[in-house]
């Protein structure tokens, strides 16, 4: 309901015309009988045309009011809708990525659309119809008693049955629509994740496993979506006999008093006017079943919406900090941090970066060196200790300031399908093609660039597929250097591409660490050579800091990493 404050003056029109229906609706069979009999039984022909042109107006108001009230719901729903998935992913936006470490991408992406399109369904056409229903049969029901309690309780016998069948019905489709939900969130996250890997799929030659699984959960889908299919064609027509059973009921005594006018003071006017009550007691019952399923995949869905939303995994945005600009000298003081729980993955990490210095982090698979540089961009916090920029602790900085003055340039470089101009602005309006051209000259990039068609509008398509690993590289320089960051952090920039073109990227790099604090990365010991410090890690400690020449004459981790890649080199 927080949702719906923004347009309560709409909201309170809505309740005005759902009352207005709920009255209007049992009116017609009120004044049918009223024109049946006393301008029909006693021959008042114009009395009659006058009464029908009242119905005639009635029918015409209740229709407009209709219309407004279902374009009112619907639009109101649109808006809310609009508004729930905005705010769902303006946190998700913030959120650590240690959520998404353990979150599959499938499901929050059925978070997103689908779990948010079934809350559309009960703003549009569950919530208000139903209480617009609630109060027709509460009208209903007074008017019926008023006119005759006995017709009410003869069309009110089969009622107990209908809610049985209702109760029934609601507790089975509700355990179905719950199923549906379960299998729509698993086949986006199958498909989601095997097109997103589709190339590992096809070099190993498992197509056919693949489409196997995939058949596997499509068919779990189709089977929860048959089996509230099932309980719908069950529950609709035994609806019907029931309240055709009503009816009869109606009509077999309801005739009887007609011809005993005398003794039970039945007329047919109010016999046909219960008729008509019947049936618009019965539909209702019959759409509330309906909607109320709506209703609950509605709530189904809304909480796992409410469940995201709730989820405190994000980064806290405190600091304020915005100095005019920074030096770039970093400190880690005595950091411990561990991604899940107690299993630290750095340990007691003391390290000190000067202004403009380059240093190296070596060291094997899972030492901790992408870890430093993700606590430095505040990607996680730390568990123990503190990361000093400048003599700052970096909590205390603004976080979008924070990591503009950070350019990081990953290993697996990420392209959106976009312009490359859009990839590296990303949509910030302040930075002008000049900065981009600027950055482009920085790192030796013009040229390629120069020769795309449409040069900065050129669509990379996604993942940047229709770039080579080399000039994809250069294009995430460009991003990291168009903000001329102070603090530059490469993490296996140079790993995936030939050595042709890693010259032309080592060309670059030299460029962009001129004049800034340089974190470099590289399993490559021959690109670190000249780094002013080298910092070798194992198992998420610092085991030596110096150079090149230095960590070799003692003969210890890095000597020996040193030797390994010689001999692989040499064989």
């Amino acid at each position: 309901m927080q949702f719906v404050k923004p347009y309560q003056g709409r909201f309170y029109v809505l309740v005005f015309l759902t009352v207005a229906i709920g009255v209007l609706s049992p009116l017609r069979p009120l004044l049918t009988q009223w024109t049946l009999d006393t301008d029909v039984a006693e021959g008042d022909y114009m009395g009659m045309v006058q009464m029908m042109v009242v119905l005639l107006v009635l029918l015409v108001v209740q229709s407009v009011g209709q219309y407004a009230h279902t374009y009112l719901s619907g639009w109101m729903g649109q808006q809310i809708i609009r508004d729930i998935r905005a705010r769902l992913y303006e946190h998700l936006i913030t959120l650590r990525l240690r959520f998404f470490d353990k979150t599959p991408i499938g499901r929050l992406v059925t978070r997103t659309i689908s779990d948010v399109e079934t809350l559309a369904d009960v703003f549009s056409e569950g919530l208000a119809a139903m209480v617009s229903d609630l109060l027709q049969l509460i009208f209903i029901l007074g008017i019926m008693f008023y006119t005759d309690w006995r017709l009410s309780l003869l069309s009110l016998s089969t009622i107990p049955l209908m809610l049985i069948s209702t109760y029934v019905f609601k507790e089975k489709i509700k355990v179905a629509f719950n199923d549906v939900r379960n299998a729509v969130a698993n086949l986006n996250t199958f498909v989601q994740e095997h097109i997103t890997g589709m190339n590992i799929v096809q070099i190993f030659a498992s197509e056919k496993k693949e489409f196997e699984k995939f058949k596997e959960i499509n068919e779990e889908h189709r089977q929860a979506n048959l089996r509230s299919v099932l309980y719908y064609s069950i529950y609709f027509p035994v609806a019907e006999i029931i309240s055709a059973a009503g009816i009869g009921l109606l009509v077999w005594y309801g005739a009887k008093g007609v011809i005993n006018f005398e003794e039970t003071g039945i007329t047919v006017g109010k016999l046909i006017a219960f008729i008509m009550y019947i049936n618009m007691f019965f539909r209702p019952i019959r759409m509330i079943a309906d909607r109320y399923n709506t209703l609950q995949m509605g709530i189904v869905s809304s909480s796992r919406i409410l469940n995201l939303l709730d989820d405190q995994e994000y980064v806290q945005q405190d600091g304020k900090l915005r100095p005019a600009g920074i030096r770039g000298e970093v400190e880690f003081e005595h950091v411990w941090f561990a991604y899940n729980d107690e299993q630290y993955v750095l340990k007691d990490i003391a390290l000190t970066i000067k202004q403009g210095e380059t240093i190296a982090l070596v060291g094997a698979t899972g030492a901790g060196k992408s870890s430093i540089i993700n606590l430095l961009n505040r990607f996680y916090e730390i568990n123990k200790g503190a990361i000093r920029i400048d003599g700052v602790d970096i909590k205390e900085y603004d976080l979008g300031f924070l990591r503009r003055n950070i350019g990081v340039v990953l290993q697996d470089v990420f392209l959106f399908s976009d312009t490359i101009l859009n990839n590296i602005t990303l949509g910030n309006k302040d930075v002008t093609e000049e900065m981009v051209w600027h950055a482009a000259d920085l790192v030796g990039a013009r040229k390629f660039i120069d020769r795309l068609p449409g040069k900065l509008s050129y669509n990379v398509m996604e993942r940047g597929s229709t770039l080579s690993v080399g000039q994809r590289q250069l294009i995430s320089f460009i991003r990291a250097m168009v903000y001329e960051p102070k603090i530059l952090v490469l993490d296996e920039a140079t790993s995936s591409v030939d050595s042709e073109t890693e010259g032309m990227i080592q060309q670059a790099i030299s460029k962009m660490m001129s004049g800034r604090t340089a974190i470099v990365i590289a399993h490559r010991l021959s690109t670190i050579q000249k780094a002013d410090k080298i910092i070798v890690l194992d198992h998420g400690e610092i085991k030596e800091v110096g150079k090149h020449e230095e960590l070799l004459l003692k003969d210890g981790y890095y000597a020996q990493l040193h030797k390994m890649q010689y001999k692989e080199f040499v064989s």
